[in-house]
C-alpha cells in the first residue's frame, strides 16, 4: 500500500461502508471525507463524521500505519491537534489502543477494499507497458464526456507549463516580449534533441543585435552557425563569424549541438539556416495581432526551407505558447482563448508517441488533442500519476469492479 493509493480510495470512498466502526468498536459513518489539502496540515478539511449519536467536524490524516502518526512526529504537531479521524490501512498500534494520544479515533480500511481495485493498480505499476494502463483502455474506452474534459484539461495544463518557463525567460530579458519570442522559436526549432543548445545559443545572441544584420542573411547564418560551433576553418562564412564575434564581443556558448539519431532535415545546420531566415520579421508584434492560425502558417510559407511539418510545429510550440502566457501574465482572457482557438484549427502533430496512441483508439483530431494526449504520455504515464489521471480513475474502478457500498 502507497499514501497516494490510500487518498484515492479515501477521496472517492472506494471502500465498504456497512458497518463502519473505529479500532475501539464504536458505530462510525463517513458523511463527508472531506477536502483534499496539499499544503501543510492533515491530508483532508472539513470532514464530517459521525461516531455513535455524534457529529464530528474537522480534518482528517490518512497514514498506512497507524504508528506513522508518531513516526512523522504528529503528537507534537499544533497542526494536527484538531485531527477528528486518523484512517490507515493497517493498525500496527501496540495492544490496539482505544484512540491515538489525544483522543483522536482510528478507522481501518485493510479489509474494506475490494482486491480486485488493489490488484489492477499494483499490475499497472509493475508493466512496462506505453502506458500502465494500456491492457485496459484497449478493451474498455473512456467514456466520451470524461476524455474530452480530461483532454481540455490537459492542453491548459501543458500551456500553464510552458507559460512558467516563458515567465523566467522574460524576467531575464526585462520583461522584453521580442527578446523571448526570439529564444522561444530557437527552442522550438532545436525540438526535440536540440532545445536546450539552441535556447543557448539564441541566448547568446541578442534579437537587436541579429535586427542589424536582418537584411544581410550570411552574416546572420554566420553568426547562428559560429556559435554553435559548426563552422570549420578556412570558409567564407567562418571568417565572417571571427570577425563579428570579435567587433561585438560574444561569448560562445558551453552547449554542444548533437546529431545523434537525427534524420538530415533535422541537423542542426539545417535548422540554424531556416532559423537565420526568420530574422526578417518582428514576431512577437506579428503573432500578438493576428487573428488566425491560417494566417500565420502564410506568412511561414514565404520561408525557404521551412517544410510544412516544421511550420506547423512552430506555430504549436513556439508562437501558441507565447500567446497564451501573453494572456495569461497579463491577464487578457481574449489571448489565451485566441491561443486555444489556434490548437483547435491546426492539424495534430505526427509522432511516434501519437501512433501508439492511435493504435489504443485515442486519436487526436486536432493539434490540442495531440498537445494534450503529449502532455498525459509525459506528466502522468511515464511518471505512473494513473490516480491523478481522469482515465486512470475511471478505469481503475470501471469494469468488473465490483460496487462499493454506499453509507
Amino acid at each position: 500500500m502507497r499514501e497516494e493509493l490510500l487518498h484515492f480510495i479515501w477521496r472517492h470512498r472506494y471502500f465498504n461502508h456497512q458497518h463502519l466502526c473505529t479500532e475501539s468498536g464504536l458505530p462510525l459513518e463517513i458523511l463527508f471525507p472531506g477536502r483534499w489539502n496539499k499544503d501543510q496540515g492533515p491530508d483532508f478539511r472539513n470532514a464530517q463524521i459521525r461516531i455513535g449519536d455524534h457529529i464530528f467536524e474537522g480534518p482528517v490524516e490518512l497514514h498506512v500505519l497507524t504508528s506513522d502518526w508518531i513516526r512523522h512526529a504528529h503528537d507534537d504537531d499544533v497542526h494536527y491537534r484538531d485531527t477528528i479521524l486518523h484512517v490507515v490501512w493497517d493498525n500496527d498500534w501496540p495492544s490496539h489502543p482505544v484512540a491515538l494520544p489525544g483522543g483522536i479515533p482510528v478507522l481501518a480500511l485493510h479489509q474494506r477494499v475490494p482486491k480486485m481495485l488493489l490488484d489492477r493498480y499494483d499490475r499497472w505499476n509493475q508493466r512496462s507497458n506505453f502506458i500502465p494502463c494500456e491492457s485496459m483502455l484497449s478493451v474498455f474506452p473512456v467514456p466520451p464526456d470524461i476524455l474530452s474534459d480530461w483532454l481540455r484539461h490537459l492542453g491548459i495544463e501543458r500551456l500553464q507549463q510552458r507559460t512558467a518557463r516563458i515567465s523566467e525567460v522574460l524576467d531575464a530579458n526585462h520583461q522584453d516580449w521580442e527578446e523571448t519570442t526570439w529564444i522561444w522559436m530557437a527552442r522550438s526549432m532545436g525540438q526535440p534533441v536540440n532545445a536546450v543548445a539552441f535556447e543557448a545559443i539564441a541566448r547568446s545572441l541578442p534579437v537587436r543585435l541579429l535586427f542589424r544584420y536582418r537584411l544581410q542573411r550570411s552574416k546572420v547564418e554566420a553568426l547562428l552557425l559560429g556559435q554553435a560551433g559548426l563552422l570549420k576553418e578556412p570558409s567564407e562564412l567562418h571568417r565572417e563569424y571571427r570577425f563579428l564575434k570579435t567587433k561585438h564581443g560574444l561569448v560562445s556558448p558551453s552547449i554542444p549541438v548533437s546529431f545523434l539519431r537525427m534524420r538530415p532535415g533535422h541537423f542542426p545546420w539545417s535548422r540554424l539556416v531556416q532559423l537565420a531566415g526568420l530574422m526578417a520579421t518582428g514576431w512577437f508584434t506579428f503573432i500578438r495581432e493576428t487573428v488566425s492560425s491560417k494566417e500565420l502558417l502564410r506568412r511561414l510559407e514565404g520561408h525557404p526551407g521551412l517544410g510544412v511539418d516544421m511550420q506547423r510545429g512552430l506555430v504549436i510550440n513556439a508562437f501558441i505558447p507565447l500567446v497564451f502566457a501573453y494572456g495569461w501574465l497579463r491577464d487578457e482572457p481574449a489571448s489565451r482563448e485566441k491561443a486555444l482557438r489556434w490548437l483547435r484549427e491546426l492539424r495534430p502533430e505526427k509522432n511516434i508517441i501519437l501512433s501508439r496512441w492511435k493504435l489504443l483508439g485515442m486519436t487526436p483530431w486536432n493539434a490540442g488533442d495531440s498537445q494534450a494526449l503529449l502532455q498525459l504520455k509525459k506528466e502522468y504515464c511515464d511518471t505512473r500519476r494513473c490516480l491523478e489521471c481522469a482515465i486512470g480513475r475511471a478505469l481503475i474502478n470501471g469494469p468488473g469492479q465490483p460496487p462499493r457500498c454506499s453509507s
